[in-house]
């Protein structure tokens, strides 16, 4: 196998290099989320060890990024000592495939490696998903309740930035650096898009998912409780 740990500890990244060295396997080593992120856009892995507690981006937010930016099917294993159910809940929903609390036992962290790399990559990228919504992201379409609405490039890159952080509120200033960056349009410019995404997405439906909460910005909710 080829393996990626992405682990800040140098003495922790260094046992685990040598114990899957020692067995025969491939090792890259990134200190970082951001050097994990350049190393994917250069080489493939079979399996990524992703600590969670990274200095700059965390491995929440860097597993994100792979799956949404880079496309990248690598199964990821969270690696951390963050035990709460929620941490373990977000860890799947940032792209994760398995996460084992530290301290933990290096050969049980060995074999959920191997039941990864024979799982595979992942199928599901390019496809964002939260409650009725399915946002294709290579196709520019989103899926609801099996109708399928085609989108722009903005209305699409809205839906997918609501979407990777639902259900939490996204402020205007957010949306608007995450679609336009520093040059920022005239300030009808989102409202216009949010008018025309509830009329395509929400209106031909019995129930809204896109919301706007007042002095704070916008947000997907999902069926529950309806």
């Amino acid at each position: 196998m080829k393996i990626l740990i992405v682990e800040d500890n140098a003495s922790l990244a260094g046992n685990l290099v040598d114990y899957c060295e020692l067995l025969g396997h491939q090792v890259d080593y990134a200190g970082s989320g951001k050097q994990c992120l350049s190393l994917l856009e250069q080489d493939q892995f079979d399996v990524i060890v992703l600590d969670v507690m990274l200095p700059g981006i965390d491995g929440y937010e860097t597993c994100r990024r792979l799956r949404a930016e880079l496309l990248c099917p690598t199964p990821v294993i969270f690696l951390t000592a963050k035990v709460e159910l929620a941490h373990k809940l977000e860890g799947f929903r940032a792209g994760g495939d398995d996460y084992l609390t530290k301290p933990f036992d290096i050969e049980e962290l060995f074999c959920r490696i191997e039941a990864l790399a024979i799982r595979g990559s992942r199928r599901d990228l390019g496809k964002l998903q939260f409650g009725e919504l399915c946002l294709d992201t290579e196709q520019g379409c989103l899926t609801r309740q099996d109708r399928t609405i085609r989108l722009n490039k903005v209305q699409a890159k809205i839906l997918q930035y609501l979407i990777s952080q639902a259900p939490a509120v996204v402020s205007r200033r957010q949306l608007e650096s995450e679609i336009w960056g520093e040059e920022l349009p005239d300030s009808d410019a989102l409202k216009t898009h949010i008018y025309q995404l509830r009329r395509m997405i929400d209106k031909p439906f019995d129930h809204p998912c896109l919301e706007t909460v007042h002095g704070r910005g916008y947000r997907l909710r999902g069926t529950e409780g309806l």
